[in-house]
């Protein structure tokens, strides 16, 4: 399986550019060695049709005239429009060796196939609306569009939109992902990402894009409390601890008890039943993992719960109303072995003070709890305390119905409980979500997931 790819803030690429320069190759033959990377993405995705590159005069500009000069050596027939001239040595020596007619970006026909290399990572400002218009104009024209390292108006470190940008077919990125290939609305503005790899070194690398999971099936001589024991502890609305404990039964743990919710009947028989009030239950050490918050309220009977179960005893999922009691609390509670799962507005007020983008507020919540965040969202960022990061993006869209993150908790307990690393299981749960996500199709509810949660842990043996 291929290793995830690292996503660098544009600090962060330029640091590993001049390692690279700083090992002796010279930055234009980096530039070349991306724009042929590019260059074989787009003829293998659109053969010998006609082409327009738009070079700007950067070196993403620069990449630009690569790939045309790349393209025109495979046949292609391929022409170039300059929005400016060069003002990088390396883009002047690659328009230098395109070595053919450039037209005004303004004046230009179009093509089958438009390649938009007018400004990469770094961008501070948007785009002339003239030459917005223009680009968006060109693009809606060709049949085929593609954007190099980061569509031209995105800011690459947050994914804002600095000025208007048009929906690329294919968005390439060069050595690395960014920031904005995965957060909204930058991440929106492409339908395919391919990134082509220049050289760029991953050792320093802590953020990345989440890989699909490698799980392995039970051993010969497993049984119910080596595969994992979860307890899930219900609340005034029982129905979301249900979710969760059937996700963590389908999640691979051995094991599923759930404490004080005797009012749901429909349930699988395999989750055994258990109160509140049985203290030898609630001690077991067989407990791998411990599941509080869904659907408990925020009253002083929901605090009294918490205090009483949330011992620290136990690696913990803490979802839902928990978050809002932690708040009330404060982070010496959370134990040495936890998953903080909050969405937008949980996060928000559970740490009103750290702002930035999703990958910036997960991590400084994580170093600051000593916990695994989970800040979910359009794109799920995984953070350990330690600075260990995934991005889940691209998620269905149906996800955003009631009861769906009961069931992520439920998954990210089962995880916990067989692995015993916050960190991993975050990573596994989010995964088998967004699996199950898509095998459900649309318009499912949160109870349909549970169905597909086997199928999705399959795929990962």
């Amino acid at each position: 399986m291929k290793p995830p790819w690292p996503i660098l803030s544009v600090a962060d690429m330029r640091a590993a550019e001049a390692a690279i320069f700083a090992s002796g190759v010279e930055e234009y033959a980096l530039m070349q060695q991306a724009g042929r990377a590019a260059a074989e993405v787009i003829w293998r995705a659109g053969g010998t049709r006609s082409a327009l590159v738009l070079c700007g005069p950067g070196n993403n500009g620069g990449d630009g005239y690569v790939i045309a000069r790349a393209l025109a050596g495979r046949g292609v027939p391929v022409r170039v429009a300059a929005s400016a001239d060069p003002v990088t040595s390396s883009a002047k020596q690659a328009r230098a060796d395109w070595g053919g007619p450039i037209e005004d970006i303004m004046t230009a026909r179009g093509a089958i196939q438009v390649v938009d290399a007018l400004f990469g990572i770094g961008l501070t400002r948007g785009l002339d609306k003239v030459l917005a218009e223009r680009l968006a104009n060109l693009a809606a024209m060709a049949e085929h569009s593609y954007t190099i390292d980061v569509p031209s108006g995105v800011a690459s470190d947050s994914g804002a939109l600095l000025s208007a940008v048009p929906c690329f077919d294919l968005c390439i990125a060069l050595g690395a992902l960014k920031p904005a290939h995965v957060l909204r609305p930058a991440a929106m503005t492409f339908r395919q990402l391919i990134c082509c790899d220049i050289g760029v070194d991953r050792a320093a690398a802590r953020c990345f894009r989440l890989p699909k999971p490698r799980l392995k099936a039970p051993t010969d001589d497993a049984h119910k409390y080596t595969r994992g024991m979860v307890a899930v502890v219900a609340g005034d609305m029982p129905g979301a601890a249900a979710l969760s404990a059937q996700a963590a039964a389908h999640g691979g743990a051995g094991y599923v008890k759930l404490f004080g919710a005797q009012a749901i009947v429909d349930l699988p028989h395999a989750i055994v039943r258990a109160s509140l009030r049985d203290e030898a239950a609630l001690a077991d050490p067989h407990i791998g993992a411990l599941l509080i918050g869904p659907g408990w309220g925020r009253d002083e009977k929901a605090m009294a719960k918490f205090t009483h179960v949330a011992g620290g005893r136990f690696p913990t999922v803490i979802d839902a109303d928990g978050l809002y009691l932690i708040e009330k609390t404060g982070f010496n509670c959370i134990p040495e072995k936890a998953i903080l799962t909050p969405h937008a507005g949980e996060f928000a007020r559970l740490f009103p003070d750290i702002m930035g983008t999703a990958i910036e507020q997960a991590q400084a919540a994580a170093a600051r709890t000593g916990a695994v965040v989970v800040l979910k969202g359009p794109a799920s960022v995984i953070a350990a305390p330690d600075g260990r990061t995934m991005v889940a993006d691209r998620a269905s869209r149906w996800l955003s119905t009631a009861g769906t993150g009961d069931v992520l908790a439920g998954l990210c307990a089962s995880r916990l409980a067989v692995t015993g690393d916050p960190f991993q299981a975050a990573c596994e749960a989010v995964w088998l979500q967004g699996e199950a996500a898509r095998l459900a199709g649309p318009a499912f509810i949160a109870d349909d997931l549970i169905g597909h949660i086997p199928q999705a842990l399959a795929a990962c043996l």
